[in-house]
């Protein structure tokens, strides 16, 4: 797999704490989006360490075509 598998065509909007890591993932094919599950493993995705400089809401890019991973830019808006 080449390219990442799109999990969703919107982004995730997830709670997240400030200071903790959290791992986002990369491939696509996670069931815990957008948060990985190992679902990675024998491919040549890995998840991203993310580290929320705040807590509250965030936008988690799910289409996996971000500029700005893993936080969405709205590429989401120009997929196919």
């Amino acid at each position: 797999m080449t390219e990442p598998v799109v999990a969703a065509k919107v982004p995730a909007k997830v709670m997240l704490e400030a200071g903790k890591d959290y791992w986002w993932c990369a491939c696509g094919l996670s069931k815990n989006q957008p948060f990985c599950d190992g679902a990675h493993k024998g491919g040549s995705f890995s998840p991203m360490k993310y580290t929320a400089e705040k807590a509250g809401d965030h936008w988690l890019c799910a289409c996996k075509h971000s500029a700005k991973k893993p936080l969405c830019d709205g590429s989401h808006k120009t997929l196919p």
